[in-house]
């Protein structure tokens, strides 16, 4: 028996889905944003394949030493601009990660990532706060897009 679990990020953005989707699935953009603070998501270390069955991996560079670790992922679910869904086979069970873009009435977008089948180490506080600075950097990402 694995010890898994569920977590619910959620995220306003003054942008579009379409923005906001593009941002989530462009090399070219993730390069800016993706990984906790202190790492950094060379675009040459970016693969996205945008397509049910596709490929989606990024290699993170912890600045500070240089070691590297690469999320592999397959796409499940590609529906721009409203939802993105994703499986990382290696995490025990294949995590699932669920992006969902809601539009709301004054422009703004809830971003919602819902994640299942989520492994204890990912789980624990110190993982969920550099996953929260990894929200960070892409608010602030969006911040420089649109200004």
């Amino acid at each position: 028996m694995t010890d898994t679990g569920e977590l619910t990020f959620r995220r306003v953005h003054a942008a579009p889905p379409e923005l906001l989707f593009d941002c989530m699935t462009r090399p070219e953009h993730l390069t800016h944003f993706w990984g906790p603070t202190g790492t950094t998501t060379p675009l040459d270390g970016i693969v996205v394949d945008l397509r049910p069955g596709g490929a989606f991996e990024t290699t993170m560079v912890n600045e500070r030493d240089g070691s590297s670790h690469t999320m592999r992922a397959t796409y499940v679910e590609v529906d721009r601009p409203h939802r993105l869904v994703w499986i990382e086979p290696e995490s025990r069970g294949g995590m699932k990660t669920t992006v969902t873009f809601h539009p709301l009435d004054d422009g703004r977008t809830e971003v919602v990532t819902h994640q299942t089948n989520v492994p204890a180490a990912f789980r624990a506080a110190e993982a969920q706060a550099g996953f929260q600075t990894s929200l960070d950097r892409f608010a602030a990402y969006l911040e420089r897009a649109t200004s």
